[in-house]
């Protein structure tokens, strides 16, 4: 049974950025933490909380006075034709090279939290964390961000201020269709480069 966790009393919080004082990413290490950012999820986000395949880090978003969402990276999809061509892989590199690539699979600002670019900023500090946090857990360093940005639902924008890349948008078909006919929503499909030469990183993991 899944723990039940506690959630703050909301409260506006409207500010500008560079007045959150101690803004970081507190990484989600205890059985605690980890009902607390699923709840968050769970209640916050629209997609909610579920379980996620692989591998994974999660952050809580905070700052000197208190709490500001939850961010977490998981597993990066399968097969996402957009990226696949945009990187040059075949299905062989692909199959070898994935584990390179992470999916910011949530993203939560809680909803009483008005900060201005204060998202991209979060998505800042995950580029130049992420790679230190794998290495300890799973004593590799990813090279890619990816992530799915549902149409309609949301624009982008603070992925584009963060200068994530939009490849194109998906063929809005789940993993398990058949018949080619679109059953999932349409998402825009971003990515992130966490180093200079990630093309040659993916190739040399694939050989």
């Amino acid at each position: 049974m899944r723990q039940k966790a506690k959630h703050p009393q909301l409260s506006i919080l409207e500010a500008d950025l560079q007045n959150l004082t101690g803004l970081r990413l507190d990484r989600v290490r205890t059985r605690e933490e980890s009902a607390y950012w699923n709840g968050l999820i769970d209640k916050y986000h629209y997609l909610g909380y579920k379980p996620l395949p692989g591998v994974q880090v999660r952050y809580l978003i905070r700052w000197d006075g208190g709490d500001l969402g939850a961010i977490g990276f998981f597993a990066a999809a399968w097969k996402v034709g957009v990226r696949d061509r945009w990187i040059g892989w075949d299905a062989l590199t692909r199959e070898k090279g994935l584990r390179m690539i992470v999916n910011n699979a949530r993203f939560l600002v809680l909803p009483n939290i008005w900060v201005k670019n204060l998202a991209s900023r979060v998505l800042s500090l995950c580029a130049r964390r992420i790679r230190v946090d794998f290495l300890e857990t799973y004593k590799y360093e990813p090279v890619l961000f990816e992530t799915f940005v549902e149409k309609g639902r949301h624009s982008g924008v603070c992925y584009r201020a963060a200068n994530w890349l939009y490849l194109g948008d998906t063929k809005g078909r789940g993993k398990l269709d058949r018949c080619h006919r679109q059953g999932v929503p349409v998402k825009a499909v971003f990515v992130y480069p966490l180093v200079r030469n990630f093309r040659r990183s993916l190739a040399e993991v694939a050989r």
